[in-house]
């Protein structure tokens, strides 16, 4: 026995399926839409992009990271661009995340020995021991003297890697009775 349909149930069965989901079936499909991107206002460079805070979970997972796999992973020419704790008040974070750790302990000391001398147009350069084709400098841009004896330097920091330049002016400061400059 063979059931005829009729042109109301054949046109119910097209509208079933012409109609969008979300008509067909309400509630029960919702419109998932994701958040509308904020442009990032920051360029860090390049740089993995993280949240700024006062460096110590920073620090403290840079200091398991070097641990545990850093050896290895300098071996394999595999690098963490993690700032190293020993530079965190010397590097900017968009210098240290291009350099490897022994790379980073270069640029560190040409901004110290910099800072030093106090002198405008004071430079002092490096060059990577660890990998090719990378190196960079520290210059002493401008220094003024603020209230309470404390005193302040803009650094200009240049690297290249692989023929990438990265410049970066960091400003440092060191109050009275205080050893050495730190980033400000």
């Amino acid at each position: 026995m063979r059931k005829i349909f009729g042109a109301p149930a054949i046109l119910a069965a097209c509208m079933l399926v012409a109609a969008p989901a979300q008509a067909q079936f309400g509630g029960l499909l919702r419109k998932v839409t994701a958040p509308t991107p904020v442009p990032d206002s920051g360029n860090k460079g390049g740089c993995p992009k993280g949240k700024k805070g006062d460096g110590t979970g920073r620090k403290i997972l840079g200091g398991i990271i070097r641990d545990t796999v850093g050896g290895a992973a300098s071996k394999a020419g595999v690098y963490s661009y993690l700032p190293i704790a020993e530079v965190s008040g010397t590097l900017t974070d968009s210098i240290a995340c291009r350099l490897d750790p022994e790379e980073q302990k270069l640029a560190a000391a040409a901004t110290d020995e910099v800072t030093r001398g106090e002198e405008i147009g004071a430079s002092s350069s490096w060059t990577s021991e660890t990998r090719e084709n990378v190196s960079g400098s520290s210059t002493v841009a401008a220094i003024e003297e603020e209230g309470g004896g404390r005193k302040c330097m803009n650094v200009n920091d240049f690297i290249i890697v692989d023929g990438e330049e990265t410049r970066v002016t960091k400003r440092m400061c060191k109050g009275p009775g205080d050893a050495r400059y730190a980033l400000a």
